[in-house]
């Protein structure tokens, strides 16, 4: 098997987010993507088969597969373009829990992602959140990604104090979620975020494009604006630009780079 290591929404290496991404003729046994994803011991790892025109894709985490992830997304649309052969501007993913996802490619080698835009909700989980994160947020709500995995979203008034969160993660299984996105207004973007999710295998992800399924409808209600820039700012850090469109879908567009190609023997 052909493997690719990506740095996605980073325009040079050692930022951004590392996936890997390995495509498949056909699939195999799901115990074997979860080992390759184990082994590879990144945050995500994304598997493709192609499926007429367009692909199927899935996600695993080193310990779980997962519902939607954006960086592998946009890192698997680079590996097909890039070193696939893939001429077309426009990229298709069938998914088994988020529906259609598409990747097109602008100027610049820019790859905007179409993805849904997913409400989020009051929580009444206030005080765990405060156990997990160690502060005092503001408000906590909660987006759903499938029947079975959800994210909460705890919002802070000060770019600062979700900088300088140190999170307690023996707190997270507690709350049975996916993870936990912290955000708040920034100073030089629209908005910044962080993200937990050790219940994945997690212990903070870098650049993570599914909680800007969230993030997008949250802030662009808060902040009157249709557009923004986002950024995450774990230590690698990244940037998103974020759009919300009209028929309950999101845009999240960024840059991917090599960082390795290799191959697997199994």
């Amino acid at each position: 098997m052909k493997i690719y290591q990506i740095d996605a929404f980073a325009s040079r290496v050692f930022e951004g987010n590392p996936a890997a991404v390995v495509p498949l003729e056909k699939w195999v046994d799901d115990t074997l993507l979860q080992a390759i994803a184990a082994e590879n011991n990144l945050a995500e790892t994304a598997f493709t088969v192609p499926n007429g025109d367009d692909w199927e894709i899935r996600w695993f985490t080193p310990t779980a597969e997962v519902a939607l992830c954006g960086h592998a997304t946009l890192a698997a649309a680079y590996v097909l373009i890039k070193h696939q052969g893939y001429s077309g501007s426009v990229l298709t993913f069938k998914t088994r829990q988020s529906g259609e996802l598409t990747v097109e490619r602008l100027e610049n080698d820019l790859l905007a992602m179409s993805f849904p835009a997913i409400a989020v909700e009051d929580s009444d989980q206030l005080e765990n959140i405060i156990e997990a994160l160690g502060a005092i947020p503001d408000s906590v709500k909660f987006g759903r990604y499938s029947p079975d995995q959800i994210d909460y979203v705890a919002i802070f008034d000060s770019e600062d104090t979700v900088r300088s969160l140190s999170p307690d993660l023996t707190k997270f299984a507690q709350l049975g979620s996916r993870g936990i996105i912290a955000t708040a207004p920034a100073k030089s973007f629209d908005f910044v975020s962080r993200y937990f999710a050790p219940n994945f295998g997690i212990d903070e992800d870098p650049v993570t494009g599914s909680a800007h399924c969230l993030l997008t409808p949250y802030w662009s209600n808060v902040l009157g604006k249709q557009s923004m820039q986002a950024r995450q700012i774990s230590s690698r850090g990244g940037d998103i630009t974020c759009t919300m469109i009209n028929n309950g879908r999101v845009i999240l567009a960024g840059y991917a780079v090599d960082y390795l190609i290799g191959e697997i023997f199994v």
